[in-house]
């Protein structure tokens, strides 16, 4: 394989089944999937790198939990075979994963992020890549949040959550960008 890609990979965070549980909370972006499946086409056509990142939770009523049928991949985000798969069971894709070696030996050094959710795995690893100096771009509607009580006792909507976390992201940790924007970037890109 060539080292030193021009164009960002991919990066996959957690679509698991688990995360469809009613327990959670309700979810805003019920979009974020067929997004997900939107861009992981594109760069599959491309070719351009692709990296799935599955949680193993050790936590002990997670749904993610490796025994359970929510820890499978949901059908729209499912490696291929030859796609780069990482597993972890910390928030952030780059604890305990080799993920930063592979990115590195490969000479990948811009990501797309996309995945769930955007407060946890997304919000953790996307801090932390641009922490690890590469150049990160979260897709704001390829990513979702579960809606929950505060510690202040306040609702909080999955919606609120995700904007604020999306905010609180941008221009510090990453560019947010919609998919279009960056299939459109990846288009134009693709075609100098």
């Amino acid at each position: 394989m060539t080292s030193g890609y021009a164009q960002p990979a991919l990066l996959v965070i957690d679509v698991q089944q688990g995360l469809d549980d009613p327990a959670l909370g309700v979810r805003n972006n019920p979009e974020a999937e067929a997004n997900i499946a939107r861009l992981l086409s594109a760069w599959r056509q491309e070719e351009l790198p692709i990296v799935h990142v599955q949680h193993n939770s050790v936590e002990p009523n997670s749904p993610l939990r490796p025994e359970l049928p929510g820890h499978a991949f949901k059908e729209e985000a499912r490696p291929l075979p030859g796609e780069k798969h990482f597993t972890k069971t910390v928030n952030s894709a780059f604890i305990g994963t080799g993920l930063q070696d592979y990115l590195e030996e490969e000479g990948i050094t811009s990501l797309v992020i996309v995945g769930l959710t955007t407060d946890h795995c997304v919000s953790a690893s996307t801090r932390m890549a641009a922490d690890l100096g590469f150049t990160a771009m979260l897709i704001a509607d390829a990513t979702a949040a579960h809606g929950r009580v505060g510690y202040d006792g306040v609702t909080y909507s999955g919606e609120q959550i995700h904007r604020v976390n999306v905010v609180s992201l941008d221009g510090e940790f990453c560019r947010v960008l919609t998919s279009d924007e960056i299939l459109l970037e990846i288009a134009t890109t693709g075609d100098g």
